[in-house]
């Protein structure tokens, strides 16, 4: 039986590739341009941070994230805790609301403006702390969190860096340097704060007559002493207290060095009720 020829440069199945792979390129080469008219009026803020998701995803960030902390230039950042229902609607918005629904209704209100004047106040104090000239060094030990009792700002331990020295109620002077940085935006903000101590659980033993509660009391009433003499009033402290290691930050590993921390929270407050108001 005879074989076939195998066909050759003309007309054949394989003359053609060329075609393709030139198809190819001229798309590659309109994604290009079309890509340099997106690119060539940017925000420059959203651009810092697509570049920082990108260098991510590819392993090639020089700095390291620290979810929720104080960002750096041209790292992703974490988006607020959403803490209203947004499904939550009046049952009858034909009907002339009691006092007691425009009451609930205020106040559900101001919860939301609370939400959006505590992302504010987190933009706020943290650009403060990139003023700072070791804010990569600070973004580890600072930590912002809105929860439903407020904004929480924690000033915590990392492994091998404290805020505090061991045992010692009088913080390191960096510890210093933040909280006062921190006191120039707190002092213009309008809300009532609470201050509360933390430390880490421990294998060994205290000091006799001087435990974990003194100490986390201590720290506390030192970062309010900072706060105060940096011009925060004296009437925003709602409550200053210890709390040993019975809240820690990492529940499944009560020893881990970050448990130790200070944290400010901004309080949450409804507005008082109308004098009006009938039971």
């Amino acid at each position: 039986m005879a074989r076939k020829k195998k066909g050759g440069g003309g007309h054949g199945g394989g003359g053609h590739g060329w075609f393709v792979t030139f198809a190819d390129l001229m798309g590659l080469l309109v994604a290009f341009f079309v890509m340099l008219v997106a690119f060539s009026n940017t925000d420059q803020k959203k651009m810092n941070i697509v570049a920082g998701s990108m260098r991510e995803a590819f392993g090639t960030q020089t700095a390291m994230r620290y979810s929720g902390m104080v960002e750096l230039d041209g790292l992703p950042t974490r988006a607020r805790l959403k803490n209203v229902d947004p499904n939550v609607k009046p049952e009858d918005t034909s009907a002339t609301p009691s006092p007691d629904e425009k009451s609930r209704s205020n106040r559900f209100g101001a919860r939301l403006d609370n939400e959006g004047n505590f992302a504010l106040a987190s933009a706020s104090l943290r650009q403060a702390m990139q003023d700072l000239p070791e804010v990569s060094e600070i973004s580890k030990h600072i930590m912002f969190e809105e929860t439903k009792q407020g904004l929480n700002i924690e000033i915590m331990d990392q492994n091998g860096s404290s805020m505090f020295p061991e045992g010692s109620k009088e913080p390191f002077e960096r510890t210093r340097r933040l909280v006062q940085r921190l006191a120039s935006g707190l002092k213009t903000l309008p809300y009532r704060m609470t201050i509360a101590g933390h430390t880490s659980a421990t294998r060994q033993p205290g000091r006799p007559g001087y435990g974990s509660w003194d100490l986390s009391a201590d720290r506390a009433n030192a970062v309010r002493k900072i706060l105060e003499e940096e011009g925060v009033p004296a009437a925003k402290f709602f409550m200053v207290a210890g709390r040993s290691d019975t809240q820690p930050l990492f529940p499944d590993d009560p020893f881990v060095a970050a448990n130790r921390r200070v944290t400010i929270t901004l309080m949450q407050e409804a507005p008082p009720l109308p004098t009006s108001l009938r039971p």
